[in-house]
C-alpha cells in the first residue's frame, strides 16, 4: 500500500503541474456560473422588481391581512379589492399587462387551492411570489375549525395558488393538484451534491486512459515496474485520480454554492447536511471504483489514446450510460426502466442518485440489493482489471482485441 500511495501522489502532482489540467479546472466552473447569470445580466432582477396588479374578490374578509403580509415580505405584489365576478373580470385582464385576479371564497378556501387568472404579459416572477400569501389564507381557516382530528387533517391540506390560462375553465369541486413544495427542494440539494461528486471523480478517472497509454506510448513502463509490482501501480493511479476528482469536486463547489445559495435564496447548506447525503457520497465512491477499475484495465490494453479501438471507444462510454434513464426515471420513479437502471451496476449509481432525490419514501430493499450488486460488480473488475493490467501495460505497438483480452483473463 505505501508503493501505491506514492504512485498516487506522483500522478496527483503531475496533473496539478499540468497546464491543461488547470485550466479545466478553474474554467469549468467559471462557464457554468457563467451561463447561469448570464439571463441577470440582461434585466432578470428588473423583471422580478416590477409590481403585479392584482384584483382580489375578497369573499372571506382577509385582504387587509394579505396586505400586512405583502408589506412584511416586501413582495413586488399591490392588491385591490373588487366586486367583480371570475367571468367579467378574466374577459378584461386579458388584454391589460401584469395584471391578476384570485377569487377567495369558501369553496376555494375548502378545496386548498386559489386559482390565479393571469393577463398575457406577466412578471415571470409572481406565480412564485404570491405562494407566500397562503400563510393568512391557512389562519383563517384554522380560526374556523376546532381541533378534532377530521379538522386536523382539514388543516394540514396543502394550499397553493394555481395559475389558470384564459382559455381554461376550472368547474368548483374539480380536483386540483399540488405544485412542488420545498421539500422537493431540500431533496434537491444533497442529491445534486452527490451528482457533481459523482460526475467529477468518474470525468477525472477516465484520465486514466490517457495516463497508462501515455506510459506504453514513452516506454517507461518497464522501469516503473523494475521497482513496484503491477497492482500496487494500478492501485496508486486509482487512489490518485480518485484524489484529482475529489479535488475538482472541491473547486467547482467551491464556486457554485455560494451563488447558488445567494440566488435561490434558500438555505443551502441546511438542506445539505443530512443524514441522505451518506448514502449519496458513498453512490458516487462506489460509482468511480467501479469506472476505475474498468479504465485502468482497458487504458493498459492501449497502444495510443488517439488510436482507440472500437471495444475502448464503448468502455469510455460506459458512464454515460445513465443518460437513458433519464426520462423513463423522471416520469415514473419507481417505474420498471427506473428498476432496471438501479439493477445495472454500470447505471446504478446515476439512476439511483436521480430516484432517491424524486422519491418522498425510499425504497430500501432496492437500494440494498443495488449496493450489494456493485461492490459484488467492483470486486470482479478489480480482480479481472488487475490481470488485464499486468500483461496489457508491458505490450507494445498496438490495441489489444476482445480476443486477446479474453485469454489473459483466462490465463
Amino acid at each position: 500500500m505505501r508503493n501505491s500511495m506514492k504512485v498516487a501522489k506522483w500522478e496527483m502532482k503531475r496533473n496539478l503541474k499540468n497546464k491543461s489540467f488547470l485550466i479545466g479546472l478553474f474554467l469549468t466552473p467559471v462557464l457554468f456560473l457563467g451561463f447561469m447569470l448570464i439571463g441577470s445580466l440582461f434585466g432578470g432582477s428588473e423583471a422580478e422588481d416590477e409590481i403585479t396588479h392584482v384584483l382580489v374578490n375578497d369573499q372571506l374578509g382577509v385582504l387587509d391581512a394579505l396586505n400586512e403580509s405583502v408589506a412584511l415580505l416586501d413582495l413586488a405584489i399591490e392588491l385591490e379589492s373588487t366586486d367583480k365576478s371570475t367571468e367579467l373580470i378574466t374577459e378584461e385582464i386579458i388584454d391589460m399587462e401584469n395584471t391578476a385576479f384570485i377569487m377567495l371564497d369558501e369553496s376555494s378556501l375548502e378545496s386548498g387551492v386559489f386559482y390565479v387568472h393571469m393577463s398575457e404579459e406577466m412578471n415571470p416572477y409572481f406565480i412564485n411570489q404570491i405562494q407566500a400569501l397562503t400563510t393568512p389564507l391557512k389562519t383563517l381557516q384554522m380560526k374556523q375549525l376546532g381541533l378534532s382530528d377530521e379538522e386536523l387533517a382539514v388543516i394540514s391540506k396543502e394550499m397553493a395558488f394555481e395559475e389558470v390560462t384564459g382559455d381554461e375553465n376550472v368547474m368548483e369541486g374539480e380536483e386540483a393538484g399540488s405544485p412542488l413544495g420545498t421539500d422537493v427542494i431540500k431533496r434537491a440539494v444533497p442529491g445534486a451534491f452527490g451528482g457533481i461528486i459523482l460526475l467529477s471523480i468518474v470525468f477525472s478517472g477516465m484520465y486514466i486512459f490517457q495516463s497508462a497509454s501515455q506510459e506504453k506510448k514513452d516506454k517507461v513502463a518497464e522501469i516503473i515496474l523494475s521497482s513496484l509490482t503491477p497492482g500496487e501501480l494500478m492501485q496508486g493511479k486509482i487512489i490518485g485520480y480518485f484524489g484529482l476528482g475529489m479535488i475538482q469536486a472541491i473547486v467547482f463547489l467551491g464556486f457554485t454554492m455560494p451563488i447558488a445559495a445567494w440566488k435561490l435564496e434558500i438555505p443551502l447548506f441546511e438542506y445539505l447536511f443530512v443524514p441522505e447525503l451518506l448514502l449519496y457520497v458513498a453512490l458516487a465512491l462506489l460509482g468511480y471504483l467501479l469506472f476505475a477499475a474498468l479504465f485502468v484495465g482497458v487504458g493498459a490494453t492501449m497502444a495510443d489514446i488517439s488510436a482507440a479501438g472500437n471495444f475502448q471507444g464503448m468502455v469510455m462510454m460506459l458512464p454515460f450510460l445513465p443518460f437513458i434513464f433519464i426520462g423513463p426515471v423522471v416520469g415514473e420513479p419507481n417505474g420498471l426502466f427506473a428498476q432496471i437502471g438501479t439493477y445495472i451496476p454500470f447505471t446504478a449509481p446515476g439512476v439511483l442518485l436521480l430516484r432517491l432525490t424524486m422519491l418522498d419514501n425510499w425504497p430500501w430493499i432496492e437500494i440494498i440489493i443495488s449496493l450489494a450488486i456493485l461492490v459484488v460488480s467492483i470486486w470482479i473488475c478489480m480482480k479481472l482489471a488487475g490481470k488485464i493490467f499486468k500483461i496489457g501495460i508491458l505490450m507494445y505497438g498496438k490495441n489489444a482485441t476482445p480476443q486477446e483480452i479474453w485469454k489473459w483473463i483466462r490465463a
